[in-house]
């Protein structure tokens, strides 16, 4: 169950108007890293998880990127700063003037709608964990990308507020990742031996390559 609480996880403001910048921060509304993929994935994969701790994790994370979402919401309204008025914008801005009557939509910065192929959920733990970690990972590189974009101090605060807590997220799943890796997906598969085995490519390969010195043979399954 959820609940909705009248008050934005931080607080977001800006100090100008900046229409463009504001289709460039759809990216992390509607885009294949943003806030709500990220939610609907960590709630997704916890249907099926039996562990209570790390099921509360991931809802409680994915809660969390809900909040998220409502601050790029209204930091898209604020950066739009105006009535619906499409020849008061450049042709890349339009979108939300004849679309969406500047309504932050669930489409990404080139326009496209979000969908749910964005999502990855295996049912294995490991395998959602891993996929989590990475997701994380582009998330705060997208974060990254964005902060280098806008001068804007205001804007640049909620940007780095978002991108420490995608660190801490990342840090989070490594630590149920830790707690469950011996299990699911990461077992062993009757393949110990060819797991390790590893085949150079690359000629000339180094002389002191690490790699090349396994001494391994590729097994049967058992």
């Amino acid at each position: 169950m959820f609940k909705h609480e009248k008050i934005l996880f931080h607080p977001v403001s800006v100090e100008k108007p900046n229409p463009q910048y504001a289709v460039i921060l759809q990216e992390q509304l509607g885009g294949a890293n943003g806030e709500l993929k990220a939610a609907l994935q960590y709630m997704s994969q916890s249907f099926r998880i039996k562990d209570p701790e790390i099921k509360d994790l991931f809802l409680d994370i994915a809660a969390e990127e809900l909040g998220h979402l409502e601050m790029i919401a209204q930091t898209i309204n604020l950066l739009n700063g105006h009535d619906v008025d499409a020849l008061a914008v450049g042709s890349g801005e339009i979108q939300a003037h004849v679309i969406n009557g500047l309504n932050p939509g669930l489409i990404n910065a080139s326009g496209y709608s979000w969908t749910a192929d964005y999502v990855t959920v295996t049912g294995d733990l490991c395998a959602d964990l891993l996929a989590n970690i990475a997701s994380e990972q582009r998330a705060k590189v997208v974060y990254e990308y964005l902060y280098r974009q806008i001068a804007d101090k205001k804007v640049r605060e909620t940007i780095d507020f978002l991108l420490n807590r995608e660190e801490a997220h990342n840090a989070m799943f490594r630590e149920a990742f830790n707690k469950v890796q011996n299990s699911g997906s990461n077992c062993d598969f009757g393949t110990t031996q060819a797991a390790k085995m590893y085949f150079s490519m690359s000629e000339p390969s180094p002389a002191n390559n690490q790699f090349d010195n396994l001494d391994v043979k590729a097994p049967a399954f058992k």
